[in-house]
């Protein structure tokens, strides 16, 4: 592809969207994404699963939340360049009055988003430019789609990995699911640190001067969750979360990628950074 001179995006460094794109197989990339993507691979093979199970266990978590739990609003932030199945599309075939809300902070994501999503009449479908560090805004913009005295799931697949510091992170995802209603839940998986060719290929793609991600043990992607009420089977590898026959017509194999669901209770938890 050709550099792109629109403002905001630089396509002479890897962007981890475009990257993920390239990897899950995908058409949304540069040139210096697919040569990343080739170089991280090439230590790191399960690095095409990784991405393909991050969307897989979107859509299952999506499925669930809007078909058996009857939720009707959710807000996913840092979803990534769009797919070929997305959340609003799995919510709103379920559900044709589901509302979604997108918030990334990569612009070249917002513009795909913006050209490609497209509602059901009973339903809505928003996409904005934000900060998954500044929450308050981010809520602010989400009320114009979403109805914040109802339940809404809170979708953050992949992204907590972009705020290296654990102490920023939790501050993120205990500010976003403090001010949502009971009833809510959140859906979340990030890449783990569980094998060292990953690990060596998160750090050379981090040495290219694209944003880096932080890779964490399940144990602390688990903590993301403490005090909320998990779903069964819990924080797993994605793979293992209620795969189906449509997902996973073998037996579904882990991979470096944890992640669950849980429903914030009535009563309020304990929030406090871990």
């Amino acid at each position: 592809m050709p550099r792109d001179t629109t403002p905001g995006i630089d396509s002479a460094v890897p962007s981890s969207a475009r990257t993920w794109n390239y990897w899950a197989g995908g058409k949304d990339f540069y040139e210096v994404d697919r040569v990343t993507g080739e170089l991280c691979r090439e230590i790191a093979p399960q690095l095409t699963a990784i991405a393909r199970a991050s969307r897989e266990f979107t859509q299952r978590a999506v499925t669930h939340l809007a078909g058996e739990c009857g939720v009707r609003q959710f807000l996913d932030v840092g979803p990534g360049l769009p797919g070929e199945v997305n959340t609003h599309e799995v919510a709103q075939r379920i559900a044709p009055d589901a509302r979604v809300v997108y918030a990334d902070h990569d612009p070249h994501v917002v513009t795909h988003l913006r050209n490609l999503h497209h509602s059901t009449p009973e339903g809505a479908v928003g996409c904005f430019l934000a900060d998954l560090r500044d929450g308050a805004r981010l809520l602010d913009r989400s009320r114009r789609v979403l109805d914040q005295s109802r339940p809404v799931a809170l979708v953050l697949t992949s992204v907590l990995g972009h705020l290296p510091d654990d102490d920023e992170a939790f501050t993120a995802v205990r500010q976003l699911t403090a001010a949502l209603p009971d009833g809510s839940y959140l859906v979340h998986c990030d890449a783990t640190d569980t094998s060292p060719g990953l690990r060596v290929a998160q750090a050379c793609y981090d040495a290219t001067g694209a944003i880096p991600y932080a890779l964490r043990s399940p144990e602390r992607i688990a903590a993301f969750h403490d005090g909320l009420s998990l779903l069964e089977p819990g924080i797993v590898s994605c793979p293992l979360w209620r795969p189906t026959p449509a997902s996973a017509p073998a037996c579904p194999l882990p991979t470096d990628l944890y992640g669950g669901v849980a429903r914030l209770e009535p009563a309020p938890y304990d929030r406090s950074i871990r």
